[in-house]
């Protein structure tokens, strides 16, 4: 693609950019029943494709990566000061099961899209393993892998914008799911029923206006809120960086140090892990700060609007249309086996729907879906659960392309 009307390093309009269009979904969200009913979170990642494949913003920005770095980190915190704590040891175990259920899924897919395809992708074998790995926990494991096997870099690249172009997608798909007739009458929906039961009928307020009504904030609320997530998330880090060191991980590592690095080297579960210990050791502060709920929410929305980014569809049209198909492939088999096994063990919709999310976008995506969608009681247990395709994703990426390498 060409240039783009903002450059990449106009970071203040970029940033501008995104802030305001963030600020717009939610506004749409919130003013319009026909937006209340499709999210802002949709609106939101919508526009952002339209922006960056209409040359408006460019697809690769230091901005989009301080997102990921440095906001979706902050967001997590703040969403959880206020979560039941007890809902979240309950929801995990369900959650798990589901999870690894819907991890035989993408596995499914993988070598189902991986034998149709194999004659006319090339590294198809190497491919195969990095979105085995990708789609059981997230881009963490997609790096791992590509570095694992060597795939030459221009795959790797085209691989990467089909798999943005489908995770786009795919949200869009999520985020409908629940409002579609057909799925709300063959499963039991509890937290989406929790969310419309607090609808404002009478005031004529949509559900979102309904659900995010106002409340009382002080200047105390919103010091306490950033100060104490940046806190969590500074101590969060580095004790996860120091133990990723202590502890050994690797090909010439026993499977428990790489259990135990994937466990308490991981950022994002250790900012969890330490985010619950906190709420259980003061829970009267944590409910004392008003507000937290609201930050977090408004950052994941922006969170939203750069996901929609990366998704060129000239890119893939161009360059890799077959490798929007095979990752297309695994994608909807873990969608299927998910619905289907979920039906038959009577899981709720929500849980179906978020344990897709994380083992298809990581713990941090699908923990957005259920902000996005009020599912409060979901946030804590997701982030717990999808952090374990972590660990045990790179073992399936690992074991898959062996075996497809030796069909090559």
């Amino acid at each position: 693609m060409g240039e783009s009307l903002i450059q990449a390093d106009d970071t203040l309009t970029l940033w501008g950019i995104i802030i305001v269009w963030a600020s717009f979904s939610i506004y749409l969200e919130q003013r319009f029943s026909w937006a209340s009913k499709i999210s802002g979170a949709i609106i939101a990642l919508i526009g952002a494709i339209i922006l960056s494949n209409t040359g408006v913003i460019p697809t690769e920005s230091s901005v989009y990566d301080a997102v990921w770095s440095v906001i979706v980190p902050l967001a997590i915190p703040l969403l959880l000061f206020h979560v039941n704590f007890k809902k979240i040891w309950q929801e995990s175990g369900k959650l798990l099961i589901i999870f690894f259920i819907s991890s035989v899924g993408t596995v499914a897919g993988t070598i189902l899209s991986f034998f149709l395809l194999k004659d006319h992708i090339p590294y198809l074998e190497k491919i195969g393993a990095m979105m085995s790995g990708s789609y059981t926990g997230g881009g963490v494991n997609f790096a791992a892998l590509a570095a694992k096997y060597e795939t030459p870099g221009e795959m790797v690249s085209a691989t990467v914008v089909a798999d943005n172009l489908m995770m786009a997608v795919y949200f869009v798909i999520l985020m409908l799911i629940p409002a579609m007739a057909f799925f709300r009458k063959r499963f039991s929906i509890p937290h989406i029923e929790e969310v419309e039961s607090g609808k404002g009928k009478e005031d004529g307020k949509t559900l979102a206006e309904a659900f995010w009504k106002r409340k009382d904030i002080s200047l105390k609320d919103i010091a306490l809120s950033i100060g104490t997530a940046y806190l969590l998330v500074i101590v969060s880090f580095k004790l996860a960086t120091l133990i990723d060191k202590l502890i050994p991980s690797g090909e010439n590592v026993s499977l428990f140090l790489n259990i135990l690095n994937g466990l308490f080297g991981d950022q994002y579960l250790m900012l969890t892990t330490i985010t619950f210990i906190m709420l259980a050791l003061f829970p009267k502060y944590f409910a004392s700060i008003n507000g937290s709920q609201e930050f977090g929410t408004f950052l994941i929305y922006i969170f939203f609007v750069v996901i929609g980014v990366p998704a060129s569809i000239p890119l893939i049209i161009n360059n890799a249309p077959l490798l929007l198909l095979f990752v297309f492939i695994i994608v909807m088999i873990n969608m299927v086996v998910s619905l289907t096994f979920g039906k038959l063990l009577k899981y709720n919709l929500e849980d179906i729907l978020v344990a897709s999310n994380a083992n298809i976008g990581g713990p941090t995506t699908a923990a957005a879906l259920a902000i996005a969608k009020g599912w409060k009681n979901l946030v804590g247990p997701i982030l717990v659960v999808g952090t374990l395709g972590y660990i045990f994703g790179n073992y399936i990426g690992t074991m898959l392309g062996f075996w497809f390498s030796s069909l090559i």
